[in-house]
């Protein structure tokens, strides 16, 4: 796959287009690319995936600052390539580039620059300044350029459709299983091991403090995981606790990630991480005391173990 970050040196052999965010790549998104795929292999195009950096919403609205995103760019870049995408251009997202009309960034980028021969697009595609472009008045444009274009329908599971915003929302409730389900993958999280109190060691359940690679990754809602965890080229099993930590914390939203990696007793302090998340164990609860803590945290594993598949 072939990325790039301007359409200067861009190439390709009749191109399949498609458009989007595409924040989680997930089960919606991967029914489009497939379709994408399908339709350049019956036209001896190339297939192109067109999306931008940073987040639209992060540009046009900043003063939010709660935009929080399924996918680091890095992680994007790796899940498309998994796709079998031959092009992907990562197009700079900017307050001018907002400003086009649909019209203007039909003509100019999609067809003046990319030379496009097909379109591909979700149900709900809406593009161009303000939001304007839809379906309908694409597919005008088609007809006055002489290009293919394809609408798809919404991906249902469980009669709900699957959608970037409905991800984020399950896994800021805890809803690992769920988010899961439409990810078509375990949700990852990408970090450094930090300082920490050193807490857990003295109660036996040793953890390592996780600063997140991006400050606009979504952190799971408060509680309990079971968790995969690779450091070191390396495999393991785990649990992990997400709270609040409001002094020194670089996370979004100020939420301590801390993880106790089983059957581990090596230093990692300062190396990279990366978690994946299974299921939601419980909810945060704060105990009377140390027994309390201590007797819970040996049912969590226990409970993290079963889910993990390891009893």
């Amino acid at each position: 796959m072939r990325v790039y970050r301007q359409l200067d040196d861009f190439n390709a052999n009749r191109p399949v287009v498609t458009i989007g965010t595409f924040d989680g790549v997930h089960t919606g998104h991967k029914k489009v690319i497939s379709r994408l795929r399908e339709l350049s292999t019956e036209t001896g195009g190339d297939s192109v995936l067109f999306t931008f950096y940073p987040h639209p919403r992060q540009v046009l609205t900043p003063e939010e600052h709660n935009l929080r995103l399924i996918n680091t760019l890095d992680e994007k870049i790796g899940l498309i390539q998994e796709t079998g995408i031959d092009h992907l251009i990562i197009y700079p997202f900017s307050r001018e580039f907002a400003a086009l009309t649909y019209a203007d960034f039909v003509e100019q980028i999609l067809v003046g620059q990319m030379k496009t021969s097909c379109l591909v697009v979700g149900y709900d595609h809406k593009f161009g300044q303000g939001r304007k472009g839809n379906f309908e008045y694409l597919h005008q444009c088609a007809s006055k350029f002489n290009f293919r274009i394809e609408k798809l329908d919404v991906l249902l599971v469980d009669e709900v459709n699957v959608s970037s915003t409905r991800i984020r929302e399950a896994l800021e409730e805890g809803n690992i299983a769920l988010a899961n389900k439409y990810l078509g993958y375990p949700y990852a999280l990408h970090g450094r091991v930090v300082e920490g109190k050193k807490l857990g060691r003295t109660i036996g359940f040793p953890t390592a403090n996780i600063e997140a690679s991006d400050v606009n990754k979504l952190i799971p809602g408060y509680g309990v995981y079971a968790v995969k965890v690779q450091v070191a080229g390396k495999q393991y099993n785990g649990m992990l606790n997400i709270g609040t930590r409001p002094t020194f914390n670089n996370n979004a939203d100020l939420r301590s990630i801390e993880v106790n990696i089983f059957d581990f007793n090596e230093d990692i302090y300062a190396q990279e991480i990366n978690l994946q998340f299974i299921e939601k164990i419980r909810n945060e609860q704060k105990f009377p005391g140390k027994e309390e803590l201590v007797r819970q945290l040996h049912s969590d594993k226990n409970l993290a173990r079963q889910k993990l598949g390891l009893l």
